[in-house]
């Protein structure tokens, strides 16, 4: 398990200091930088006063030192030249490499006024004695105002809150039979021997109330009727046993300090005990998914197809933050199986009438799939409505069926159904319903089953129904703020008998929150292009009069057309237009294919794809072909999938797609993002911000700095065997910090925390080799550069809280080993932040007729930062709406600084954060997710085609090794994926 490896792996690299504070930044020089008239302002003086505005570094924050040291074989070629930090008087503005290379300082100094030190600091082993950085201040930076967000000010109870265990005999699985009991048990009992208490349940374990119960012990006997049970005759009565112990008395003191910032760690027993309470009542009116709650009453559900309807319902969350508790409350929308007779919803799943006609095998599967684990009831047994779930369906038609009656005879089903119920079945040529388990399954026809309200679906939607799901649930801002206050309004916590009994007040009003709009930052093209610098006006800007300041040269092209509509003519005028995009855009495109446009069937594709790479090579004598453009039809089903796998694992081949429908529409906008995709693909630079090449970038321009983007990817719900895919991509450049290498990696099912980062193999001649994605993307840095990077900044996306603790221990420790294997008290200081959307947090504008103040969808306005009020109250987070909004309600990633050695104040990580997000390759819009994280993201979407059933071995798409990792197929029993040729994963062939 994670946790036991971590312990495993801490025993070896981890290295302990003492904490330092920073005095390394402050010595830093902003060097002057040339002016045009129109150009953007000098901010030097503004950088400097922002470093130096929020209240100084935490005392359990430092920097790690120690960079020098003699050199290992193993790291030789990386660690043998030392680097300097960066001026803009020796940094060219156009590049695509540094050969700058110094020798090593013979004193230790780092090279900007700071010196090695030789003391350790200390990073805990366990989460016991790990704490999160503490907040090192407020943000200063960009123009304040208030914006209102979806949290509610909740009072803190004065009353004890005591947790009781509990035991129900006969074990119960079912959280819903748990309650009817409970439910029961206090309807008996609440004034006699509950002393008028009204308790909370979890539907498990745990029982809470505001004060003590008269007892510490007690045995109670429940009776519960079975409603669903026996026709005619009396109804079963089950009987249970419940014993009610006392546990623990939650410490709201405690909870008080934390909220007010006098102590570090959060009592999350209160916590959980006050979230229970007020999901009690909501737990009895509505269907429970989650932290959500859905109802048809809600809004009225809308038709999604193929048996399934969006149900409208809301999330609450309890959260502690500065302003004290909150209540987070939200829209939400699922999609839910409609409640049809069973019928209906099979023939709306198939499209087709299926009362006269039998169904064909694939229908039959597909059928299958659709209703395995689906509730359903009976209709033919009266007012009695016995639920199933089903198990599956019959192979043969419900005319054929018989089952044994004893040891002699045999009866149909439709017999037993006319004798024991009088039920005609009219539909014996469609097959029955299988419900129970394997061993002893009963048969239901399909015509006497309903499926049974409030089942959430949980597979894999259609395109066409994410289509209607997402109709339904894009709201435009103020739209959805008054939702959620008559959210607020009908669920009345005022007069919830379980929030009254525990002393809980919900405020109705939106907390108002100090906002500040940070600054867009200035972005530089090319110096031939008529606009050189360019400052995007609500976060948006365009390619008009600008070159990509490093446009690549494509020579060598060739184009596969899978579409059959498309004609050859309308094939080559399409390339054409897009070539002439790519030579306005800045890029040197050659108008002619190696070979001329290639015709080939969806269905042949690798046949097709080795045809066009040979037939290239043969014209080419040799040499490699550069980009393959593919048409592909609009519905293209694998085909996307199995030519990205082709092209990058197998051939080499950087390609781009397009579709159909853009082919035939041809739009100048299109042209020019997919030039934009093109560039970096190739290898080129689009843009970068106008402070990098300056060097202006406060703890990113003063020494090389690498920053990484990580995130796992977990397959859908339902797939129970399909690995996860972790990737992880790096910067290449520096001090652009544009340009990401990314490698991919499949590793355990649902695994969160990211195996591969560093490994170990034995090799039979080198003995103890290291490797891993971490220690790879440092070499890669390296080799582009020509700098070893001396600070690392880690943007790690898809962790939810719980898991904070183990990804920050496992992936700190990972990184450490990496380093340290490349060279002996080789330790970059490390800031390590996790990026967060799926949250339920939502900013709305103050006032939503100041049209000042919103985008032209009425969102917030880009660069919008709240770093106060609903955030933590001790920790170092922030929201920030880095782009503008296009439907629906815009959402703010929330970036939570786990580790932070490098001593970031909250305007250097936020405005960092910020003008990364106008750095995205694919459109000139700021985008919503820090780049690399955006960028790992798509890496570890694109490896999921990788995967198929004859894979090669290795399995780190991408990484030094090949299949040499510690984790060969066989012994974790992930199929590995294909390894990412060499000139493929040195670009971003993600974008």
């Amino acid at each position: 398990m994670p946790i036991r490896q971590m312990k495993e792996n801490s025993e070896q690299h981890f290295v302990i200091k003492p904490q330092l504070q920073n005095t390394m930044n402050s010595a830093q020089k902003n060097p002057k930088s040339a002016q045009n008239g129109k150009g953007p302002p000098n901010q030097e003086s503004q950088n400097a006063k922002a470093q130096n505005q929020s209240s100084p570094p935490s005392r359990n924050r430092g920097r790690r030192r120690g960079r020098g040291g003699r050199k290992s074989d193993q790291a030789d070629a990386f660690m043998r030249p030392s680097s300097r930090p960066c001026t803009a008087a020796d940094k060219p503005v156009i590049r695509e490499t540094s050969q700058a290379i110094v020798p090593a300082l013979s004193n230790g100094s780092v090279g900007n006024g700071g010196s090695l030190c030789e003391s350790e600091m200390g990073f805990p082993s366990s989460s016991k004695s790990l704490t999160f950085p503490a907040r090192p201040g407020f943000g200063q930076l960009g123009t304040k105002c208030i914006v209102k967000a979806n949290h509610f000010f909740a009072e803190l109870p004065d009353k004890d809150l005591n947790q009781y265990d509990v035991t129900i005999t006969p074990e119960v699985s079912s959280r819903a039979v748990n309650r009817a009991i409970m439910a029961e048990l206090v309807k008996m009992y609440k004034e006699s021997d509950l002393g008028m208490r009204l308790p909370a349940y979890d539907g498990r374990k745990s029982l809470y109330t505001a004060g003590e119960l008269p007892f510490a012990w007690k045995e109670f006997t429940i009776k519960l009727i079975d409603e669903e049970d026996n026709v005619n005759g009396p109804k079963r009565v089950r009987e249970y046993k419940v014993v009610i112990k006392f546990v623990a008395r939650a410490n709201l003191h405690h909870l008080g300090q934390f909220l007010a910032g006098k102590r570090a760690d959060g009592p999350k027993e209160a916590l959980q005990i006050l979230d229970i309470v007020l999901r009690e009542l909501s737990m009895k009116r509505f269907c429970p998914v989650g932290r959500s709650f859905f109802s048809p009453d809600i809004r009225r559900p809308q038709r999604l197809g193929d048996g399934l309807e969006a149900w409208c319902g809301f999330y609450q969350s309890i959260r502690p933050t500065q302003m004290g508790l909150s209540l987070n409350i939200d829209m939400a929308s699922a999609a839910f199986i409609e409640a049809l007779p069973v019928i209906e919803f099979v023939a709306q799943l198939l499209g087709k009438d299926v009362l006269s006609r039998p169904l064909s095998d694939s229908d039959r599967i597909k059928v299958k799939k659709a209703l395995r684990g689906v509730k359903v009831e009976v209709t033919h047994r009266g007012d009695v409505r016995r639920k199933y779930r089903v198990s599956g369906i019959t192979t043969q038609p419900t005319r054929e069926l018989v089952f044994p009656v004893d040891d002699n005879s045999m009866k149909s089903v439709v017999e037993y159904f006319q004798e024991m119920y009088g039920f005609t079945i009219q539909y014996t040529h469609l097959p029955c319903l299988q419900v129970g388990n394997q061993k002893k399954a009963n048969y239901l026809p399909m015509e006497a089953c309903k499926i049974v309200e409030g089942q959430r679906y949980t597979k894999r939607l259609s395109e066409k129904q994410i289509t209607a799901l997402l109709k339904v649930t894009c709201q435009r801002p103020r739209d959805r703020e008054n939702d959620i206050l008559q959210t607020v309004q009908h669920n009345a916590y005022e007069q919830d008998p379980y929030a009254k009994e525990f002393g809980i007040r919900i405020s109705e009003k939106l907390a108002s929150v100090e906002a500040r709009v940070l600054p867009a930052p200035w972005l530089k093209y090319h110096e031939t292009g008529k606009e050189k610098d360019c400052l995007p006006q609500v976060g948006q800007w365009n390619m008009m009069n600008k070159k990509m300041i490093n446009g690549m040269t494509v020579s060598r092209w060739a184009c596969i057309n899978f579409s059959r509509s498309v004609q050859d003519s309308v094939a080559r005028g399409f390339c054409n237009e897009l070539a002439q995009m790519c030579q306005v855009s800045g890029m040197e495109f050659n108008p002619e294919p190696v070979i001329p446009i290639y015709v080939a069937r969806p269905d042949q594709v690798e046949k097709a794809l080795k045809h066009v790479y040979h037939a290239c090579m043969n014209k080419l004598k040799g040499k490699e072909l550069e980009l393959l453009l593919a048409i592909l039809p609009d519905n293209n089903g694998s085909l996307y999938g199995d030519l990205k796998r082709i092209c990058e694992t197998d051939l080499g081949l950087i390609s781009q797609c397009c579709l159909t429908k853009h082919v035939f529409k041809i739009n100048k906008q299109y042209l020019a993002n997919v030039s934009l995709k093109i560039n970096v693909k190739m290898g080129g630079r689009n843009t970068v911000l106008l402070d990098a090449i300056s060097c202006r970038i406060p703890l990113v321009s003063d020494i090389p700095t690498i920053i990484f983007g990580a995130d796992v990817t977990h397959p859908e719900n339902g797939e129970e065997s399909s690995p996860s895919i972790a990737a992880v991509v790096a910067s290449q450049d520096w001090p652009e910090v544009t340009k990401y290498a990314g490698l991919v990696c499949a590793q355990a099912h649902r695994q969160e925390l990211i195996q591969d980062l560093y490994k170990t193999w034995h090799d039979p001649v080198r003995g103890t080799v290291s490797g891993g994605m971490i220690r790879d993307l440092l070499v890669s840095f390296r080799k582009a550069t020509g700098q070893k990077p001396q600070r690392i900044i880690f943007y790690r996306d898809g962790v939810s809280e719980g898991q904070f603790y183990q990804v920050l221990l496992f992936e700190l420790d990972a990184i450490r080993k990496a380093c340290a294997s490349l060279e002996p008290n080789y330790q970059p200081p490390v800031t390590f932040i996790v990026v967060q959307k799926r949250h339920h947090t939502r900013l709305f504008a103050n006032n939503h007729r100041d049209k000042s103040s919103t985008d032209k969808s009425g969102n917030i306005l880009p660069g919008t930062v709240v770093d106060s009020k609903i955030c933590h109250p001790t920790e170092f987070d922030f929201y920030l709406c880095s782009h503008a909004g296009i439907q629906g309600t815009s959402r703010p990633a929330h970036y939570h600084v786990l580790w932070d050695e490098n001593n970031f104040t909250a305007d250097g990580i936020q405005s960092l954060t910020n003008n990364l997000c106008y750095t995205y390759a694919r459109c000139t819009r700021s985008v919503s997710v820090v780049p690399p994280a955006y960028y790992a993201h798509l890496a570890a979407f694109r490896a999921r085609f990788y995967m198929e059933p004859d894979g090669q071995d290795g399995n780190c798409a991408g990484g030094q090794g090949g299949s040499k990792g510690t984790r060969v197929a066989g012994e974790s029993g992930v199929r590995p994926l294909p390894a990412l040729k060499e000139n493929v994963k040195r670009v971003m062939f993600y974008c």
